[in-house]
């Protein structure tokens, strides 16, 4: 399986240094104090577009090539590129891209499918890697990314912002000090307005700019069901993980940040459905996952229906407006026995401010690269670890939800009785739907499978449903290697 997978892009000189048993390492160029690091970006139609932006903005640092599957998203950049008078090698297939040896290092945004290929490629090629969020579409492949950079000694950075960000920093340094005592539940946020994709009723052309097969990669090459064929991908899962793995990530990472966990949790269970419209969308746009850690719970949420707060009806209401638990909608909350961090301030049992945040922090790219200079991934803010850890605890909740069965109201209540901060959740849940018109009797929620974690196996305890939903069948050219 190994074998194939580099074979589909090992050719030429790195084909060479592979017959000759020499690792990457001993081929890839190390850009020293002094030179400049040249970097690829891969996948730019939208979050590469930042990639782009913040590496552009970096001293030492000069974007060399672009990749991207879109012919007229790779002819639009760089066309920019060139009217800046700036040289720009093109590719649309990332194997080639992978053989030039004058790039150090890649930054890639492409849809979720692609990422731990991609990653583990790089890492084998001899290049270090960013990897936007999550960096894996399952937790299998996720720890395959881990191996391949410890294996290849890279310094693989994950997209998860969060972690370079100083105020952030500096508060969960605070609450290690013991300042709001034990922590009890980590609660993030992703209330975030997601419209109806709408019906396309049935599979629609792909656009002619793009190379399909390559746009799909590792996930099955099938007709996209979608009136909008960029983006929407978020909401299927042969290549999305819905908005735990889209905009959720970001605060799941910030969430067992703050608990200091070092795997994933022992116990997860998920409840939700995609509710208050209908369309061609597979993922849930209303959840809440349950994570039990033992000593402390790790609560996540997604709302994409607004708030309806107040009279929604009335001329000049905002209908757009989200709810926000302790002020929050898209963000976190640590509780703990003597207050609570609700963003970058802290507040006591009664709610009053006790301190706000201001810690400086450096760019995540920067970051990155300060990495790549020294060698050292211990300098990162989100080594790959960290950010696989993160991932992985948003495909279990995904993974209990996608085993579960739509229940009735008092099933769910019945099935959290044991647990006061889920119940809670629970209830805000339904009053959330409730203010959207949708009455959980009639369009009932999914109660997700109960589900028992070995962490540090990263493997579920006697479930073999749970265990195939850990990887996927992979296409013959795009297979993620078992050995790295």
């Amino acid at each position: 399986m190994n074998q194939l997978s580099r074979r589909s892009f090992l050719k030429g000189s790195l084909a060479t240094s592979a017959a000759l048993g020499l690792p990457a390492r001993f081929w890839a160029q190390v850009p020293g104090a002094n030179d400049d690091v040249r970097v690829a970006v891969i996948g730019f139609n939208n979050q590469g577009k930042g990639h782009i932006k913040a590496l552009s903005g970096l001293k030492g640092v000069r974007i060399v090539a672009l990749c991207d599957v879109d012919h007229a998203v790779l002819e639009r950049e760089a066309k920019e590129f060139k009217e800046a008078g700036k040289p720009i090698e093109t590719y649309t297939d990332v194997r080639k891209l992978l053989e030039n040896k004058s790039i150090d290092a890649i930054s890639t945004a492409t849809p979720n499918h692609w990422h731990a290929l991609i990653s583990i490629w790089a890492c084998q090629a001899g290049k270090d890697v960013y990897v936007e969020k999550p960096v894996s579409h399952n937790v299998w492949e996720g720890r395959k990314i881990v191996e391949a950079a410890r294996k290849y000694n890279r310094i693989v950075q994950g997209g998860t912002q969060s972690r370079s960000n100083g105020p952030l920093r500096e508060a969960f340094a605070w609450l290690r000090e013991g300042h709001l005592g034990k922590i009890q539940v980590a609660r993030g946020l992703c209330y975030k307005r997601r419209e109806s994709i709408g019906r396309a009723n049935g599979p629609v052309k792909v656009p002619e700019s793009v190379d399909f097969d390559l746009w799909c990669g590792p996930a099955p090459k099938v007709a996209p069901v979608r009136k909008r064929f960029h983006y929407d991908w978020h909401w299927f899962w042969d290549t999305g993980n819905g908005d735990l793995g889209n905009q959720g990530i970001h605060q799941m990472d910030i969430c067992r940040w703050a608990l200091g966990k070092a795997g994933l949790s022992s116990r997860v269970v998920s409840i939700g459905g995609r509710l208050g419209y209908e369309d061609d969308g597979q993922t849930p746009n209303t959840q809440f996952a349950v994570h039990d850690y033992g000593d402390a719970l790790l609560i996540f949420e997604v709302r994409g229906l607004p708030s309806q707060v107040g009279q929604p009806d009335t001329p000049g209401a905002d209908k757009t407006a989200m709810d926000k638990y302790r002020g929050q909608d898209i963000g976190h909350v640590i509780e703990c026995e003597g207050g609570y961090i609700a963003g970058i301030v802290a507040y006591d049992k009664d709610g009053k401010e006790m301190k706000k945040f201001k810690g400086s922090g450096e760019g995540h790219h920067a970051n990155w690269v300060k990495a790549i200079r020294s060698r050292k991934a211990s300098d990162l803010n989100a080594d790959i670890l960290e950010t696989h850890l993160s991932s992985a605890l948003c495909h279990t909740s995904n993974i209990s939800y996608r085993l579960g069965r739509q229940s009735n109201p008092d099933e769910i209540k019945e099935a959290l009785k044991s647990n006061a901060a889920a119940q809670e959740t629970l209830a805000r849940f339904e009053e959330h739907l409730a203010r959207n018109n949708v009455d959980l009797k009639k369009t009932r929620a999914t109660l997700g499978a109960f589900v028992r974690m070995d962490g540090q196996a990263e493997r579920f305890v006697d479930n073999l449903k749970a265990n195939e939903l850990l990887t996927r069948e992979y296409r013959r050219a795009f297979v993620v290697p078992e050995k790295v």
